[in-house]
Order: C-alpha cells, then structure tokens, then sequence
C-alpha cells in the first residue's frame, strides 16, 4: 500500500504542488495581516497614551468580524471560486492595513483593527482551493501543511515586526512596519491572481445551486443547522457584553442591546434565508444521489470548536499561567508557552497525513481522547510540579489539539465538492467561537477548572464521534449543471 503523502513533493513547485505553496503562503500573509499589531501594541500604547481597557478593546475587535466573516468568505468561494475571492481578500486586507498604519486617533484606530478582522477569513479560501487540486487521498495531508504553515504568519509578525520596526526608527517606526505588511498583501494579490487557477486544466468547478445559505437535503438537517447557527451569533453577543459596562466599560448598555437586538435581527434574517434556500426538502424529498447528512458538518464544527478554539484560548494564557504557577519571568513563560502554538507547523500536517493513511473517523477520534487526556492532566498541574513535567504534559496536549486541526479539515473538503467553502467557513468560525466561550469561562474560574472544562467538552466531542460521525464514502457523486453525474474517487 502506497503512503497518502506519496506525489506530495514539498520541494517541488510545479503542478499542484505550485498551487500548494501559493496557497500556504497566501494565507500566511493574511494572518500576518491579521496579527501585525500584537507585538507593536506597545509602540501604539505610547504613541496614542493608550489605557489597558483601550488595549484590551483592540484585541476584542480584532477577532469580533472573524466570526462571519468565515461564513461570508465560505459563501463567495463556492460561488464565485478562490482565485478570485482570495485576490480580493489579499488587496482588500492590504488598504485596511495603511489605514490602521496612519491612523491618527484611537477610534480610527479601532475602526481598522475591527474591519481587519476579515483578513482571517483567509483561511477557508485555501481549503476549497486545495480540494480541487489534490485528490482525497492526499488533502488531509496537503490540507495540513496548508493549514500549519500558514497559521506560522502569527509568529512571523512576532519575530520580524518589532525588528523591522527598529528597524525604520523613531516614533513611527510601527507604523512603516503594518504598512510593510500591506505593501507584501498589495503585490502578493497580483501574483496569486495571475498565478493560479481554481480547478486543473479539464476538470469542473462545482457551485452551489442556490446562493444565500448551506444548501441541506432534509428537514431535520435543516432544523440543525438551524440550531447550529445560534452559537455564532451568541459568541458575538459574548463580545459585546465584554465590552459593556459589566467589564470592560467601553459600551454604554444602551449599545450592547442595540447590539443583541442587531445580532437577533441577523440570526432572524439568516433563518430565513436558510428556509428560502432549503423549503423545498420539507415537501419534496431530494434526490438520493444528491443528499449528504449535515450532521457531518456539526460534528466537524463541535471537534474543531475543541481543537483550534482550544489552542487560542490556551495560547492566550498559557505564558501568564507558567508566571503565576511557577514563578517564571515573562520572557521564561512565554518561552515555555510557545510550544504549544509551535507545535502546529508540524502536528497539523501530521494530523492530516494520519487521517489519509489510517482513515478519517478512527483519526479524529484518537486525537480527541489525546486531548481529553492532556487537558485533564494539565488540570492537575500546580506548583508542586517540576517544571520540566509540566512542559511535558503541555507538550502531550498540544501533539494532540494541533494534528486534531488537521483530522477535522482532512475530512471537511470530502462532504460535498460544491459545498467546501460554506462548510469550511462555518467548522473555521466554530474555531473563533470556541476561543471566545473557553476564555469567556476562565472570566469566571481557576485555571484548574478552565482545563477541566475543555476536558469534558472534549470527552463530549469524542463520544459524539465514535457514535455518530460517519467515515466518508469511497466515492462521492456531483450533477453537473446539465445533469450529468460526475462521480468523484474519494480513495
């Protein structure tokens, strides 16, 4: 039996391995994009006299339109293929940058760190993108190291950033270091564009039939995602009420309720959208050849709420952990805490690389009770530990959450070929809503509890896969516009 990475050439840069590190290296701009300003927050803070609340407030809005923003992306890339939405993505995200760049008061200043947070949309696009490229036996590996390496432009920003910034000098040496960020989106946008295409030569681009919501193929797939659509807008409302006057005092009450009668509003508009776009299966049944069980779809989005939601709550706090529970210093602890997030250059890969070897289902599963197990050790960890333990047992849960990413998007692009983006944007957005609901918790618990919680969530997570995720057929089939059936090798 031949290896899944087999045909998958990381040095070569022909054919679909071409559109491999294109694609990677797209979306390690945008999250450079997206995280240019964390390690320059001090500079900012200086420039602007900035307070803590000012600061925490910019670090809420850059992850506030994340959120739909995924769904939004999802939505463009099945219609209208990511080449182009990626381009536009790229050069949108480049002009959000110089804005924030020559900001000249705090509000434009947020203004532009909430609009930027759509340059983490990115992410989604490259999915679909690398769907169409690699056949199923390969896109959980390919998938992994597009994931993994292009996640790596956080870190990037926080070695080169604070360099180039020196670098340029004087009080507004940050600012040339964003703008330097856009200035890379602006040129790379032209060079994606006219360097790729979103199908190989003779092969199909399957879109959705209907535009506006996920196409589903039964009535209680329909009431699902239905239900599974609430907790989106509930993270939003989450956001705001950290804002309001409850904590952080940013927001008047009058304006977080104009905010939850905004996202109510929204939720009620997208419902019925949902019902515009699917009424139809409540009366007439659809065709078997075209149905797929959307079931798949909320167990993705729940185990990558637990993975990748996970790792940016803990990634938020570990450094701060280490401080508290080992007396370490901030650059010690910081040290320490980035092997959990940089571990996910090698291990989301290898996550992917797992499922195309050894099956999707029988993946996933093993990484979650991996992370069942690392949270629930690391739970335990107080100062009585050797340190050395302790970075012991996190490195064991990071192994884990990080080829876990990878097992959930090994199996997202094989649903539905025509449906990957929307599928890809709702399991991504699920990632930021289980970060904003994990360190929402730890507002109110010990750090022992907060671990525990992402223990149990993830118990939960694992036995609602072994009981009702299914493995992905051998062969999957999509009607072309004129009818035709196309049947797609999933093996």
């Amino acid at each position: 039996m031949s290896s899944p990475s087999q045909g998958v050439n990381l040095l070569s840069f022909t054919g679909k391995m071409r559109i491999l590190h294109l694609s990677w290296f797209a979306f390690f701009i945008t999250f450079l994009v997206w995280f240019n300003h964390a390690p320059l927050l001090g500079a900012m803070r200086d420039t602007f006299g900035l307070t803590d609340q000012q600061i925490k407030t910019l670090l809420i809005l850059n992850v506030a339109l994340t959120i739909p923003a995924r769904i939004i992306i999802g939505m463009l890339v099945d219609a209208v293929g990511p080449r182009r939405i990626f381009t536009m993505l790229l050069f949108v995200s480049s002009f959000l940058c110089f804005g924030f760049a020559i900001a000249d008061s705090y509000e434009q200043l947020a203004l532009m760190r909430f609009l930027l947070g759509f340059a983490g949309a990115g992410f989604v696009i490259g999915i679909r993108l690398i769907s169409e490229w690699f056949p199923a036996k390969q896109a959980g590996f390919a998938s992994g190291i597009y994931g993994g390496w292009g996640n790596f432009g956080s870190a990037a920003a926080a070695v080169t950033l604070p360099a180039l910034a020196l670098f340029f000098g004087g009080d507004d040496g940050w600012r040339y270091a964003v703008g330097s960020t856009g200035v890379l989106a602006l040129v790379y946008s032209g060079i994606f564009f006219f360097s790729t295409s979103d199908t190989p030569k003779g092969s199909t681009y399957f879109k959705p039939k209907r535009n506006g919501a996920l196409e589903v193929t039964s009535a209680g797939d329909m009431l699902l995602y239905l239900i599974m659509n609430i907790p989106m807008y509930a993270a939003l409302g989450v956001l705001a009420w950290k804002l309001g006057p409850d904590n952080l005092n940013m927001l008047s009450a009058s304006v977080v309720y104009i905010i939850y009668a905004i996202l109510g509003s929204l939720y009620l508009f997208q419902a019925i959208r949902i019902y515009q776009v699917n009424g139809h299966v409540l009366n007439t049944p659809v065709p078997e050849i075209e149905r797929y069980q959307f079931k798949q779809v909320a167990l993705l989005n729940l185990a990558y709420m637990v993975t990748f939601g996970s790792e940016l709550a803990v990634v938020s706090i570990l450094p701060l952990f280490f401080m508290d529970t080992f007396n370490l210093s901030i650059v010690m602890a910081g040290l320490v805490a980035s092997v959990f997030a940089g571990l996910n250059l090698i291990m989301r890969p290898a996550g992917g690389w797992i499922s195309d070897r050894h099956g999707r289902k029988r993946s996933l599963t093993l990484m979650l009770l991996g992370l069942f197990i690392g949270y629930l050790l690391m739970s335990t960890i107080d100062n009585t530990w050797s340190i050395w333990l302790a970075v012991a047992v996190v490195i064991f849960a990071s192994v884990f959450v990080n080829a876990g990413n990878g097992a959930v998007f090994a199996i997202v692009p094989l649903i539905k070929r025509r449906l990957t983006g929307q599928i890809a944007g709702m399991t991504g957005a699920y990632g930021n809503v289980g970060g904003v609901i994990f360190l929402t918790v730890l507002s109110f618990v010990s750090y022992k509890i907060f671990f525990l919680v992402i223990a149990v969530f993830g118990l939960v997570t694992l036995l609602a896969t072994m009981f009702f995720l299914d493995e992905p057929e051998v062969q999957r089939t999509e009607v072309l516009p004129d009818g035709t059936v196309q049947m797609i090798e999933v093996e």
